[in-house]
């Protein structure tokens, strides 16, 4: 009998939390300060979605010797030549909510017709020093006039989602898992991480 998997993540953003909780219910997701005790924080100074995903996801695994999972995610807005991008969770500075960042976005997209964007996610999941496994995922949609919906963060509000005809964040869970970006990248990984539950003896 296989017992269940537990994989560390590498965040304290209970939101992400949620939604991974929710998309692998088989796996127990162990954030580093509440359930392993470690004060975790990593600079994300690479230049694209993976090269953070994957230092994120090492830091913490040399930390814990967990398997562990990062992720890393961004809005691009092709009126903005695809910013705010890998620059997403700081846009416009750390210390703004979210509702302020949106509000910033829709202040420089005033006047702008051409609203498309995409959502990005990069997933690594380290498995040991010498393994790891990687994937990335887009959502595409446009940025709407003005927030709609509660559920969801960071520019739920303000991503409307043409399949469903809503923004992100008037989405039920199960939709938006369907969906989004997150959710995209959680699939092509699924059937990836059995691997993980076994460890080859190469000696």
């Amino acid at each position: 009998m296989i017992k269940p998997m537990k994989i560390a993540l590498a965040t304290q953003n209970l939101h992400k939390h949620r939604e991974f909780s929710q998309m692998f219910p088989e796996i127990t997701f162990l954030l580093p300060d509440d359930h392993l005790g470690v004060a975790f924080h990593h600079e994300e100074t690479g230049s694209t979605y993976l090269e953070n995903a994957l230092g994120k996801a090492r830091a913490l695994y040399e930390l814990t010797g967990v398997p562990s999972l990062a992720d890393d995610s961004g809005l691009s807005v092709k009126a903005l030549e695809g910013a705010p991008g890998i620059m997403s969770a700081r846009y416009g500075g750390d210390s703004l909510s979210d509702q302020k960042r949106y509000s910033l976005l829709l202040s420089h997209l005033e006047g702008e017709t051409d609203r498309r964007a995409w959502f990005v996610c990069c997933l690594v999941l380290v498995l040991d020093p010498l393994r790891h496994i990687s994937v990335q995922e887009t959502s595409e949609g446009e940025i709407l006039l003005e927030p709609r919906g509660i559920q969801g963060f960071g520019y739920d509000p303000v991503f409307f989602v043409p399949s469903f005809g809503r923004s992100m964040a008037e989405l039920t869970p199960e939709e938006k898992h369907q969906v989004s970006h997150r959710g995209r990248a959680a699939r092509l990984l699924r059937p990836l991480m059995p691997a993980a539950e076994h460890k080859e003896d190469n000696r």
